[in-house]
């Protein structure tokens, strides 16, 4: 998807670097608002890690991101996503974990036939489980009104800080002292004893870990995990906690995207990789091209994270001393790989009843409990692959027959934990070696893999950092935690997309509300850029 060339000397509204998921839709928006929109992508393709690609003949994978499980409902009708192709169907269950004993616990999207299922192992976690479900979406309804909007900045030595302080409370203005204690603990708390503390089954137990730190620094006794019990059911809409198959893979989404936005008038240019952004005077003027080509833009909106923006695509002279410092701090080092497989035939995880649909015989979680996922990371947190690893199995063929022909089927694999830096050897000297440990604890849940493998892929952090431009191999642009979230994302005091660099916006997964395929970082950041356009900030040429 190559636009036309640039016309020399023309000068865009804006200019956006970067075709992934958050790039297209702040694209698209500000295009819908008027604004001549450029969008400048180093890669052959659009779609940043929301793409689908070929892995073999007739084979195609959601090769990095998988499921949609946050895209906002706002962005799909705002830029009509279903008029340019975009279908979900429903993951059902949405989890599902099968044990080395034959047993396979599925969490079904109604409740109470999730609750009959848990009520088989444990009639007491089968009542705590509707009890604990009603407590997290309450709780993470007074957080989801800041989705989709700038985070707060409290600064009350002004009126507007004071104002902020004001807008904030009233959201909670009906919050109760329990509440508070109990919204504190899941921010602050670990997932374990959360689990721990709740739940008497293991299995249990281990079935909510498998959708709770997905991507993240720490195994689930580390302090911080439980937040994810609140961050899924932050961005459903209306139907908190959906999960999807996205029909085409999840490129389907950034070509969605990509298509609403060229109708719009956005123009995209792939293969047109940026070498930095352009800063005179304090104030970002456009971008240059690695191959020398420089272009005009009143503003500049990264998606790229925080730490490439700024410590590669600008200067460390154009920015405070104590900003640089703070971007160099944040936390990435990625805790994930990717393993994706053409097989000859269906996993047959055992355990599985007869009856289940090619849908439910999708998603499978392969994690045993939680003192082994405390283990896998503490192996990980020390440089070392572990032996046996988490992995994540989606047998995406059985959701969409297209995207393999009649006999082939697709297997993607979302692996953690595993780490950046490696104690022994380079990731290019153990791709194979990690490739091989996902495939061989597979086969303990499903034994005719292995044989059935007709092409592999091993994505490691390194891989993911060269091929799809994630800092330290990332996947969140930063990893998720407390320190690290809500007015401190990415750093304190620059919470609203705007940057030291006057007309330099961020809008990437670095940004809030964080990662994950939501749309809500690009949303956020385009609607705060045209609140700063009508204001009359960039009517001037660059």
């Amino acid at each position: 998807m190559i636009s036309p060339q640039i016309k020399p000397g023309k000068i865009y509204d804006a200019i956006i670097i970067g075709a992934g998921h958050n790039g297209l839709t702040a694209a698209a928006y500000l295009a819908r608002a008027g604004l001549s929109t450029l969008v400048l992508e180093r890669r052959e393709i659009v779609g940043g890690c929301c793409v689908t690609e070929s892995i073999a003949p007739g084979c195609r994978v959601s090769t990095t991101s998988y499921i949609a499980s946050m895209l906002r409902p706002e962005v799909i009708s705002d830029l009509k996503l279903r008029e340019f192709g975009l279908r979900m169907v429903p993951c059902d269950p949405a989890i599902q974990v099968p044990f080395l004993d034959g047993q396979v616990v599925s969490w079904w999207a109604d409740r109470e036939r999730a609750k009959a299922e848990f009520s088989k192992i444990s009639a007491q976690d089968g009542e705590t489980f509707v009890r604990v479900d009603d407590k997290l979406k309450k709780l993470a309804r007074y957080l989801q009104p800041f989705f989709l909007e700038p985070p707060p900045e409290f600064d009350t030595r002004g009126a507007k800080g004071l104002t902020e302080l004001f807008r904030v409370g009233k959201r909670f203005r009906k919050i109760s002292n329990a509440e508070i204690a109990e919204l504190i603990s899941f921010l602050t708390g670990s997932l374990g004893e959360f689990l721990d503390h709740n739940y008497e089954s293991e299995k249990i137990k281990t079935m909510f870990l498998a959708n709770n730190v997905y991507g993240k620094h720490g195994g689930p006794y580390q302090p911080g995990t439980a937040i994810g019990l609140l961050f899924h059911l932050l961005s459903g809409g209306e139907l908190q906690g959906f999960f999807g198959h996205v029909i085409g893979g999840m490129g389907a989404i950034t070509q969605a995207l990509a298509n609403s936005g060229k109708k719009l008038g956005v123009e995209i240019r792939t293969e047109a990789p940026v070498a930095k952004i352009d800063v005179r005077n304090g104030r970002a003027r456009g971008v240059v091209l690695e191959d020398g080509t420089e272009i005009g833009g009143r503003l500049v909106i990264s998606n790229a994270d925080p730490k490439r923006t700024f410590l590669k695509l600008t200067s460390p002279r154009d920015l405070p001393d104590d900003f640089v410092h703070a971007i160099r701090g944040i936390k990435m080092e990625g805790p994930c790989a990717k393993v994706n497989m053409v097989l000859g035939e269906e996993p047959r995880f055992t355990g599985t009843p007869a009856h289940y649909t090619p849908l439910e015989r999708t998603f499978y979680t392969l994690v045993p409990s939680l003192e082994f996922a405390e283990k896998c990371y503490d192996t990980a947190k020390f440089s070392e692959i572990p032996e046996e690893l988490w992995v994540d199995c989606v047998v995406s063929s059985n959701a969409d027959e297209s995207l393999a022909p009649k006999g082939k089927h697709i297997l993607t694999c979302f692996v953690q934990y595993v780490p950046y830096h490696l104690k022994h050897g380079t990731w290019d000297e153990n791709r194979e070696l990690l490739g091989d440990r996902v495939v061989k604890k597979i086969g303990e849940y499903a034994s005719n893999v292995p044989g059935a493998i007709l092409a592999r892929q091993v994505l490691t952090p390194l891989d993911l950092e060269r091929t799809y431009g994630l800092t330290e191999g990332n996947i969140f642009h930063g990893d998720l935690r407390l320190e690290q979230l809500f007015f401190m994302r990415p750093v304190a005091g620059w919470s609203q997309y705007r940057t030291p660099i006057d007309g330099l916006y961020l809008c990437g997964a670095g940004t809030h509300p964080g990662g994950g395929v939501t749309g809500a970082p690009g949303h956020n950041a385009a609607h705060q850029v045209l609140r700063d356009w009508k204001k009359g900030r960039f009517k001037q040429g660059a």
